[in-house]
Formats: C-alpha cells, structure tokens, sequence
C-alpha cells in the first residue's frame, strides 16, 4: 500500500510537468497567493470577465498540491458553520437564497468542466447520509425536520429499507438524501483549471514560496509581485505566516481507497447512484464509490499537530489507517480483508466558529478567502465569483452575502490550542464508543465538545 505520495488522486493521474518558478520581481493587476481551487477560481473568473487584467498566481510547490488535490471528492451545496448563524444578522430571505446560490454552485463547477472540457469524473447523484445507531438515528431524524422547513435543502428522510435499498450499510437505521451534491476526482478537477487558466493568460509560478503577504506586495526569495490587490488562498496552509498564525487552524484529514472492487461485491453494497456517503457519528467519515469502483473512505484521524505544523506530503499513521479499515469493514462486513492501495492526508482551514469567510479590504488591498471546514470543493467555486466581483468592483449579490468580510476571533496559542482539539477530538470518539454501544441519545460527552470547540 502506497502512504503519503500528496495523494491517491495525483499517484493516479500522475503530475504535470512543473511550471516554471518566479525568475524576478513583477507586476501585476491582482497577485493571487496560492494556486489550490480558490486561487485557481478567482483566476479564472478574473480573466473571463476582464481578459486584459495581468494575474499572477504564485504556488509553493504545485496547482493543487493542498487540500485540492487530496479531498474526498464532494462537490456538496454545505454553507460552511451552518445557515442558522446568519438569521439574526441577514433574515431569512437572505439565507435561503444564499443557499440557493450554494446549490446552484454545484452545477456552476459542472457547466464550466464540460464548457472548459476538464473530464473530473463528475457524477451528481446527491448526497447520503447514514444513521447506524439509535443515537446516530436521534439526531438524523431531527436534521431531518429541520432541513426540510427549507424549501432550498431538497433533503429526503430514508426507511431502514429505503436507505439499504441505495447503499446496503450493515445496521443501517435510516438516512437522509438531497440532490446537490457530486461525487469527482479532486486531482482532475485541480489540472484542469491549472490548463484552463494557464490558456487564458494567467501567469502561474510553481515551486515559488511566499514569505510574506503585505499591502500590495507578495514577497517570495525569487522576487517579490506588486500588485493593488493581493488575494490570500491559502486555506491549511495559512498558519505558516507568522501574522495569521492563529487565524485558521489546519485540520488534518486522512483517506483510504480500496482497490477496485469486482461487480459481485457491488450487487451486495448497491451503491447504484454513486452518491456521496456520510455518516451522523461526532468523528464522522466521508466517502465516495469512484468512477474505477474503488471505494474512497475518509475521517479526521489524527486531527491536529502542535503548533499548527502540517506534513508535507500526506504520510499517514499506521493507527488511522487501520482506524479507517475498521470501519469499512463494520459497514459492509463483505470487504473484510479488502486490499487498501493508499493512504493519504491533509489539512484543511478551520476558522474558530468553523465557518468560511470571503473579502478585500479596499484600504491594504489584501482579499482572502478560505476557512472552508472541508467544504471547500464547491465552495471554493462560489468564493472565487465573490472575489472576482469585489476586485472589479461589481455590484453583485454575491458581494452581499453574509460570509463576505466575516471575521471571528483567532484561534487560542499553545499549548491551549494542542490541549483543545485533542481534548474535544477525545470526547468525540468516546462519546460514539458509548452510542454505539447502545446509548439511544446524544452523549453528553459530544454537547460538550462542542461547546468547547465553538462548532455549532
């Protein structure tokens, strides 16, 4: 089994040839600091809408080195942190068109892949969440209710029977399902857009680290890139600037993929509409049945390295791997056994309410936008149009939506910060340990996690 190596999705696809690093100082109209999906997007709108503008992206190692090029392939209409945040502030109209906005998003990704010919194995069978004990089954029911006072959710609350009718999931209780969500392949997704944008006459440096984001400055060892906007999209990796050190914390995340899986084993799974797969434990997985017909799994694993360090490429614990496994195996018990061909992490931006965050101070010229919270396949998308519009200075509603300039405070130092999340990551496991177990109500041991980690 091949561990780390950035990712299954780049060990697949293989890597492009490097594009050349900075070679001296530039200028620019907008100077973008990072080339994962959020740089790429804004990029790309930025050259659609004006195709004049001189855009300079700047990447340390390759476009979709991060978190683009390592997730689970959920292409999701999730408003990070949740709407209910925003009702006070906004009212209700807002937030439900800014779901609307969310969920047209999805097919905003899908459009422009087929009009920009990327072939990411886009499939948008929606999105299927399991219950697999009582207080698993508690809590769906009630997100159920919930979400369906919301005309925009689309969600569905699933029989035991209709849930295993979809996906065979042993000791399946029920699920919810919605329309709006795809499953893709992160790493096809991240080439295309690099090939995209390259084509429309982006200036894309690989292998170029930024040290320092400054007002109109970007400075790297190679040279430094002036420009009057200079847009942060740097989302797991922006605690390596010393100045936003505590501003997002990085998140690791871990997957496994199986080997492919022979037509025999899928008749038993089901898994016909090839939908995205969660759960409603606190420490909850994630996962998709890829186009090749391997399964890719995912959970937190090992969440948190002290001092916000994050890896370099992905190598992953032996623990979580087998963590990983177990769980596979517990929910289709037909895979024991089963042939694992790689494991991979990464680290995504967790801002200290947990919710996603898009601006640009017109006073320093310095925009940002991240904070994803693992949502940001789609996300990512509708953040790159925000940017875009509040560069140009177009008067938009998405220049209006209640994420644009949202700001929280920083997250605690060390060693809080390390104590924190191992902590509330402790109670998380412990508390699905005793629901699955048999507890038939939310542990207490979760309401407090959350109190302590700010998650709503």
């Amino acid at each position: 089994m091949k561990n780390g190596e950035v990712s299954f999705w780049w060990s697949q696809l293989g890597r492009a040839t490097p594009l050349p690093p900075l070679d001296g100082s530039r200028e620019a109209d907008v100077c973008i600091v990072g080339a994962g999906y959020t740089g790429l997007w804004t990029a790309y709108y930025l050259k659609r809408a004006q195709p004049s503008l001189r855009v300079v992206v700047l990447e340390q190692r390759f476009a979709g080195y991060g978190a683009s090029g390592r997730n689970g392939g959920w292409l999701a209409n999730s408003i990070t942190g949740g709407r209910e945040q925003y009702l006070a502030s906004h009212g209700r109209s807002v937030v439900a068109r800014f779901q609307q906005l969310a969920n047209e998003t999805v097919d905003e990704v899908i459009a422009v892949a087929a009009a920009e010919g990327i072939d990411a194995d886009i499939h948008k069978g929606g999105e299927f969440t399991v219950a697999t004990d009582r207080a698993q089954l508690e809590r769906l029911t009630a997100f159920a209710a919930a979400e369906q006072k919301w005309a925009e959710s689309g969600v569905e609350l699933l029989s035991a029977g209709e849930a295993r009718a979809r996906i065979d999931i042993a000791g399946g209780l029920g699920a919810v399902w919605h329309p709006h969500t795809a499953r893709l392949h992160p790493a096809k997704l991240a080439r295309g857009l690099r090939e995209t944008v390259v084509r429309l006459g982006v200036e894309l440096y690989e292998g170029t680290r930024v040290v320092s984001i400054e007002p109109h400055h970007a400075l790297t060892a190679r040279g430094t890139v002036k420009a009057p906007v200079i847009i942060r999209a740097t989302e797991g990796f922006t605690a390596g600037f010393p100045k936003f050190h505590r501003e997002w914390l990085p998140l690791n995340s871990s997957l496994v993929v199986t080997a492919p899986l022979p037509a025999s084993v899928w008749q038993e799974i089901g898994w016909d509409g090839r939908e995205t797969l969660g759960d409603l434990a606190h420490a909850y997985m994630y996962a998709q049945r890829t186009a090749d017909d391997r399964i890719a799994f995912g959970g937190r694993g090992r969440p948190y390295r002290f001092g916000s360090r994050v890896d370099a490429d992905g190598q992953t614990p032996a623990a979580t791997v087998a963590e990983l496994r177990a769980l596979i195996e517990r929910f289709w018990p037909v895979l024991r056994g089963v042939q694992l061909d790689h494991a991979w992490s990464g680290v995504l931006g967790v801002p200290r309410d947990w919710s996603a965050t898009v601006g640009l101070d017109r006073g320093t010229g310095l925009g940002w936008a991240g904070g994803y919270v693992g949502t940001g396949v789609a996300s990512t998308n509708l953040a790159g149009r925000t940017l875009a519009d509040l560069v140009l200075e177009r008067d938009t509603e998405l220049v209006t939506l209640p994420w644009v300039g949202h700001r929280v405070r920083t997250w605690e130092p060390e060693p809080l910060r390390w104590v924190a999340v191992q902590s509330l990551y402790a109670l998380y496991r412990a508390a699905d340990r005793a629901e699955h177990a048999g507890r038939t109500t939310t542990s207490p041991l979760a309401r407090l996690a959350d109190l302590v980690s700010g998650h709503r």
